[in-house]
C-alpha cells in the first residue's frame, strides 16, 4: 500500500471516530420515536436523572426547545445594516445551548475537562448539574419544567429578579416547554421507557 493511500485511510478513520450525530431525529413530537431512533439519548438522560434527579421528560423538553436535538446547534448570526455579519447572538452551542462561561464553570466544578457540548451525555449532565443547582438556590422543583426552563434561559440571577416577566414571548415559550414535558412523560410511560 502506498504512503498516500495509507495516509488517506488513516485520515478517514480518524475523521469517522470524531464525528457526532448532529441531525435531529425524525418526529420530534414523539418521545418514544426519539429514543427508539437514538437509544444513547435515553441512556444519557437516565444517567442524568439518577445523578441529578432531573426527570427525563424535563431534560427532553428543554433540549427540544434549545436545539431541537441538533448536537451542533448555534445561535443565528447578527447583521449590521441587514447584510454585514457581526458574529453570533451568543456563545450558546450544542444540545443544551450552554454558554461558554457556564460550560467552563460546569467543567471546572465537575472535573469533566474533556466534556463537549455536542455530545449528548455531556449535554444532559450539564443540564442536570445546572438544574440541580437551580433547585438548591431557588427552590424550584426538579420536575417543574416551566420554571426550570425560565431559570435556565435567564440565568438564576435573572430568574430571581423576575426578568422573564418583561418578556411575554419567553413566558409563552416556557409554557410550551412545560406542556411538552407533560406530553413526553406520558409518551415515555406509554412505551414503557421510564
Amino acid at each position: 500500500m502506498s504512503r498516500l493511500l495509507r495516509a488517506l485511510v488513516l485520515c478517514m478513520f480518524v475523521a469517522s471516530c470524531g464525528s457526532s450525530q448532529h441531525e435531529a431525529p425524525r418526529n420530534l413530537d414523539n418521545a418514544c420515536s426519539i429514543v427508539d431512533q437514538r437509544p444513547k439519548y435515553l441512556r444519557a438522560m437516565r444517567q442524568t436523572e439518577r445523578r441529578w434527579g432531573i426527570p427525563i421528560a424535563v431534560q427532553m423538553a428543554t433540549i427540544h426547545q434549545e436545539s431541537k436535538f441538533i448536537g451542533n446547534a448555534r445561535t443565528p448570526f447578527r447583521y449590521s445594516l441587514g447584510v454585514i455579519p457581526m458574529g453570533r447572538q451568543s456563545s450558546a452551542y450544542g444540545y443544551s445551548q450552554a454558554l461558554d462561561g457556564t460550560w467552563d464553570e460546569y467543567r471546572e466544578q465537575t472535573g469533566k475537562r474533556r466534556a463537549k457540548r455536542d455530545r449528548i451525555q455531556d449535554a444532559t449532565d450539564f443540564m442536570g448539574w445546572y438544574m440541580d443547582a437551580t433547585t438548591r438556590r431557588l427552590g424550584i422543583s426538579k420536575s417543574d419544567a416551566r420554571n426550570q426552563y425560565l431559570a435556565y434561559h435567564e440565568g438564576r440571577s435573572g430568574y430571581a429578579r423576575g426578568s422573564y416577566n418583561a418578556k411575554p414571548w419567553l413566558l409563552t415559550v416556557a409554557d410550551k416547554v412545560a406542556a411538552r414535558a407533560v406530553l413526553y412523560d406520558a409518551q415515555l410511560r406509554s412505551c414503557r421507557k421510564v
